[in-house]
């Protein structure tokens, strides 16, 4: 029972867990992170050495030999239960870092900027079609890297907005991009050229998230008008759950497991291009309907608070 609470305690809810991860990422990463806390390895320990299995997985996908090609994809799913541990990890012990959470995001960046490169040198060197066109690979390729960008950063984003109002300030990573900007200010490039850039970064990151829910950023300005305590009532809580949690499921699909799944698809056909219209077509349509969906929720509950149905 001990060891079954202490797992529960590790995951971020169950409300934005998805079932794949449940079923085998966490467990997995689980036993990653008990065997880390008792060899007192640090979360972003994890993280970087996730990179270099990610990074590796990238570069077998060069290779159009499917048994090499398997090699990387368990060296990817490696990499992604280290993801999984890094953070369970850092539920587990407290140790928590805004640079742990940019380090985090910056190892899924790596891994599939090196998946990206590696299938587009190989369509060249393979693909008839795209030896005579070989600009059109990268095109294509650098469109959908952008759009996975994207597709990642507001699963992030809507993931931990649902945590703030099921946990609380300090169980969700929510940031507001002004708050970034005014500590991006606060320091010197002289003595915190490191954490600076990082926040540069970090900041710019969540602006574009801010930029793209204009109706979220509405509600929250309105709860911070309702409730200047910042205690939030928990009928007001209650209905964001039940309205937003129908949704974690669009953010899981726009996550790791279903994009993997479509790319080792792509890779057992032998046309790894095809991952690329995955992106292009069917997770940018999931984004676009749960922009959608989502900002409809905003601009109810800011109204419903509007007319006071929420007292404090």
């Amino acid at each position: 029972m001990k060891n079954n609470e202490s797992y529960k305690a590790s995951l971020k809810s169950l409300d934005t867990e998805e079932n794949i991860d449940l079923a085998f990422y966490r467990p997995i990463g689980y036993g990653w992170a008990c065997l880390a806390k008792r060899l007192g390895i640090k979360p972003n320990a994890i993280t970087i050495a996730s990179i270099f299995l990610g990074v590796g997985a990238g570069i077998a996908f060069y290779f159009n030999n499917i048994w090499i090609n398997v090699a990387g994809m368990l060296l990817l799913m490696w990499a992604n239960s280290f993801d999984s541990a890094d953070g369970q990890l850092a539920r587990m012990t407290g140790q928590y870092s805004r640079i742990g959470r940019i380090l985090d995001g910056l190892s899924g960046d790596l891994w599939f900027f090196t998946i990206y490169l590696c299938i587009c040198l190989r369509e060249n060197a393979t693909s008839p079609f795209f030896a005579e066109h070989p600009w059109l690979i990268w095109a294509v390729a650098v469109t959908a890297g952008i759009c996975h960008g994207k597709q990642a950063a507001m699963a992030d984003y809507y993931r931990q907005f649902h945590l703030y109002f099921l946990k609380g300030e300090s169980g969700s990573e929510l940031e507001r991009a002004g708050d970034l900007k005014r500590r991006f200010n606060a320091l010197s490039w002289r003595s915190n050229f490191l954490q600076k850039l990082t926040l540069w970064f970090y900041t710019s990151y969540t602006g574009n998230q801010e930029h793209m829910t204009p109706a979220m950023q509405a509600l929250r300005r309105q709860l911070a008008r309702e409730y200047a305590s910042g205690v939030i009532p928990e009928a007001f809580r209650n209905r964001f759950r039940v309205l937003s949690k129908p949704l974690m499921k669009y953010t899981n699909i726009l996550s790791f497991n279903w994009r993997t799944i479509a790319l080792f698809a792509s890779l057992f056909a032998g046309m790894p291009w095809l991952y690329f219209a995955f992106e292009l077509i069917v997770l940018n349509a999931l984004l676009i309907y749960m922009v959608l969906r989502h900002e409809k929720i905003c601009r109810t509950l800011t109204q419903e608070l509007r007319d006071g149905k929420y007292p404090a």
